[in-house]
């Protein structure tokens, strides 16, 4: 782990109008007060892709582009594409016959492509490459006529797009108490996959628990975890133990960011809240807090850390210390749909989508 000091630009934050026993509260501390600011966060490469994949669309296609579901798990991301000309959706038939439409980040199962197709729907895929991998271990261990155990939420648009991979070989396992409920045909043949932005931690405890129940239960070939998942777990384990308060930013069904905040909590922290903008953190918070960790999920834009960043400087935290844990280069092609139009229309800005904006240091 590496710590240095980071100079962060700090628009202006709109907020509500906070009464006088808020700001008491707010500055009731002893002691020097510091932000320790996490690294790895905030837009991983799969959302960047998926993201820019949608704004491409609709300078090159024009609006409205359909989108099923929210393309990322983001209230100011979906929110700003739509002011762009996104129209988003829950199904396939909500889309008009012969329009666009682009698949989530978080995968389809192939009987919403096969809506799509009897639609006559034109389709962009910006599934993360890393859920398509976890699509075609299921693929490829049904074909094998496994159980496989997919630990994930049931309900989550990604389950849900694994799942319908090989329904007749797939159970969905919530979590360590639902282990008890599981059932197969052959104890011999039995693999567990997993939802990719789950707790790394309940996860293993998960997977340890059906182990005692199928000794032989077989691990995936790779991490389904995705990458972006794990680093910003562990970066928030290094600084939960010395924060008072930890803030994630992040939305309510973003997966990835609730994980955040009870990963804070299991590793140290005092206190942790989710916030989706800055407007949202409550001075409360800040009573008796010399130490406060900042982290972001993993489809947060860096503008939103910012905001929250310039509200703690007005409250006495701008002392803004990055603590890294892990550097990112990741960075993933464009939707095949994509780059061929980019690549027809002489579009020079290349056809990839990678990480998010860090602030300069």
């Amino acid at each position: 782990m590496t710590s240095t000091a980071v100079s962060v630009p700090m628009p202006t934050v709109p907020r509500r109008r906070r009464s006088p026993a808020e700001i008491h509260a707010a500055q009731a501390v002893s002691g020097e007060r510091k932000v320790l600011l996490a690294a790895p966060r905030g837009y991983c490469a799969g959302v960047d892709r998926a993201v820019i994949a949608v704004e491409k669309a609709l300078e090159h296609y024009g609006a409205p582009v359909y989108v099923r579901k929210q393309i990322v798990h983001n209230l100011h991301v979906v929110t700003t594409l739509e002011e762009k000309g996104a129209i988003f959706v829950e199904e396939n038939d909500e889309v008009p016959e012969g329009a666009l439409v682009v698949f989530s980040a978080h995968g389809v199962s192939p009987a919403v492509i096969q809506s799509a197709e009897d639609r006559g729907l034109r389709t962009i895929d910006a599934t993360c490459p890393l859920v398509t991998k976890v699509h075609k271990e299921a693929i490829r261990f049904a074909k094998d006529d496994f159980d496989i155990l997919l630990i994930g939420h049931e309900g989550h648009e990604e389950v849900e797009g694994t799942s319908g991979e090989a329904p007749d070989h797939i159970q969905i396992v919530n979590g360590p108490e639902d282990v008890d409920n599981v059932t197969v045909r052959d104890p011999e043949k039995v693999i567990w996959l997993s939802q990719t932005t789950l707790s790394v931690d309940e996860t293993m405890l998960t997977v340890n628990l059906l182990k005692e129940r199928f000794p032989t239960l077989q691990d995936p070939p790779s991490d389904d975890i995705c990458y972006a998942t794990s680093n910003r777990q562990a970066a928030i384990k290094k600084i939960s133990p010395s924060s008072d308060l930890v803030i994630v930013v992040g939305s309510a069904n973003s997966s990835n960011s609730v994980r955040l905040v009870e990963v804070a909590l299991e590793y140290g922290a005092k206190a942790s809240y989710r916030v989706d903008f800055a407007n949202e953190v409550d001075e409360s918070w800040f009573e008796g807090v010399s130490t406060i960790g900042v982290t972001s999920g993993a489809s947060v834009p860096e503008n939103l850390v910012h905001d929250v960043l310039r509200l703690l400087a007005d409250y006495g935290y701008g002392d803004v210390e990055e603590v890294v844990t892990a550097e990112e280069d990741i960075i993933f092609s464009l939707p095949k749909e994509i780059r061929a139009t980019l690549k027809a229309m002489g579009d020079s800005t290349g056809g990839v989508g990678g990480r998010g904006p860090r602030p300069k240091r």
